[in-house]
């Protein structure tokens, strides 16, 4: 089969840059163009140049409708609106769009999957093969234990993260909630101060620490009377997710258009 050729959108941030390193040093992958944001002092720059490799013609571009004529798929970590403009592209074009980005609102999620009648889509809060591998043990573990046993979330991400709380702490939530058999609209709390009152039995909580350089942790607790259990993931270097996009783009080629996530690539979705 021929190589895989892949954009990179956002290319000139820290996540687009370690995609395109990642694609370099990949077998069977190949960069088919570098998007920025129209208007970005960074767009005509070199690709590899900016993600510390030897240049490789790929210019960064904030036009994304002539080189996905070229292009298999699309891997996406940039901000909800370029994302739900980059879909309608994907979907038009019927090319594999891999979306990591987080923020995005309900009325998003609606439109991403409204294009999968012609688009395959691979979208995950978190790429990385360890935290999806961790979301499914939630789910378990919700499912066996009662609300006896209460539901807490806690992420800490680096000092520069725009929302909160993460996508992969949603993605744990919802993990739970679905174990529960809740929606984890109706039962979620994101936010304690002042005289809250007695935790409400059921509930899954959330709570956010940002600060330093934290890559992002996440701990899921699940604190019943007397014991604890805790399910935690670390990440050390955002080549994780990186490395999660690629072998989910990987494995969407060929797939038939639809809506997939992680769980789907890693064969967990029934676990």
């Amino acid at each position: 089969m021929a190589d895989m050729r892949l954009i990179v959108a956002g290319a000139g941030g820290r996540m687009g840059r370690a995609l395109i390193r990642t694609i370099a040093e990949t077998p069977g992958a190949v960069l088919a163009g570098a998007l920025e944001a129209p208007g970005s002092e960074l767009l005509g720059k070199d690709s590899g140049v900016l993600a510390g490799l030897p240049e490789n013609g790929v210019l960064l571009s904030g036009d994304l409708w002539p080189m996905s004529g070229k292009a298999d798929g699309i891997l996406d970590f940039t901000v909800p609106a370029a994302t739900i403009a980059n879909v309608a592209i994907a979907a038009e074009r019927g090319i594999v769009h891999v979306i990591g980005t987080t923020g995005l609102s309900s009325s998003d999620d609606a439109v991403i999957r409204s294009v999968t009648r012609r688009a395959i889509v691979v979208q995950s809060g978190n790429m990385s093969l360890g935290v999806n591998l961790l979301a499914a043990l939630v789910r378990r573990v919700a499912t066996s234990l009662d609300e006896d046993f209460d539901i807490e979330i806690l992420e800490m991400h680096h000092r520069q993260k725009i929302d909160a709380p993460s996508g992969t702490a949603y993605m744990l939530g919802r993990a739970a909630a679905e174990g529960r058999k809740v929606k984890l609209e109706e039962r979620s709390v994101r936010s304690r101060d002042g005289h809250t009152g007695e935790r409400n039995s059921g509930d899954i909580g959330f709570a956010t620490l940002r600060g330093g350089t934290a890559t992002g942790d996440h701990t899921v607790i699940f604190a019943g009377p007397y014991e604890r259990i805790e399910l935690a993931h670390r990440s050390e270097d955002r080549m994780i997710f990186a490395h999660g996009a690629l072998k989910a783009a990987m494995w969407a080629r060929g797939q038939k258009p639809g809506f997939y996530s992680m769980a789907d690539v890693l064969g967990l979705s029934e676990f």
